[in-house]
């Protein structure tokens, strides 16, 4: 079995991005959601984007932003994938012409009939909050996340992922990717390097210690 996938998201500085790099993360994530604690305007972005590795996919995340913009932004940084992690309809999705994929929040099993809508190859999971759209600290049902699965799309596991308990998320869903923010903060947008390294070391190990 291959070794699960790690993505750093909601990053805001350079230090931390190349301490996560350092750390072997595969996927880094940028948030464009302005209401977000860890907004990255895009202009601040480019900046960082200059001192990342190409080799490294960028991850561009919005929530019910005008798509032509997203588009604009998403040629302007050449960001290498859009996570969509608002309530964006299909029919706009579908039809994007870039690589993308879609954030369901695993409220109930209401959520598994809009799953087959979005012609995408992935999904994310991540848990349901009535407050925010995502970077909670809450945990996804995994009930649901298995559910998913069996869609045939493959999973990136978020919500309330932490360094303590990666190792048994991993053992029990074998997720393609999973993917953290506050799980591996000091304060919201700031990382902490050792809990980025306990994380990415135990998700990749499927280590429960």
């Amino acid at each position: 079995m291959e070794d699960t996938l790690v993505k750093i998201c909601g990053l805001t500085e350079l230090n931390d991005v190349m301490d996560a790099i350092e750390m072997g993360a595969d996927y880094l994530g940028f948030n464009f959601y302005p209401d977000s604690p860890r907004y990255l305007p895009p202009e601040q972005a480019k900046i960082l984007f200059e001192e990342i590795p190409t080799n490294i996919a960028k991850v561009g995340v919005f929530v019910n932003e005008d798509i032509d913009y997203v588009l604009d932004v998403a040629v302007d940084l050449d960001l290498d994938l859009l996570q969509f992690h608002g309530d964006e309809p299909a029919e706009v999705l579908n039809r994007l012409g870039r690589p993308w994929y879609k954030a369901f929040r695993m409220k109930d099993e209401t959520v598994l009939a809009e799953i087959p809508q979005y012609e995408c190859d992935w999904i994310l999971a991540d848990a349901y909050s009535e407050k925010a759209y995502g970077g909670t600290g809450l945990t996804a049902q995994w009930d649901l996340v298995r559910e998913a699965e069996k869609l045939g799309k493959k999973i990136i596991l978020a919500g309330g992922l932490t360094p303590d308990n990666i190792g048994i998320a991993v053992a029990a869903l074998h997720p393609m990717m999973v993917d953290v923010a506050s799980g591996v903060e000091c304060e919201p947008g700031k990382k902490d390097r050792l809990k980025m390294e306990m994380f990415i070391q135990r998700a990749k190990s499927g280590a429960f210690r």
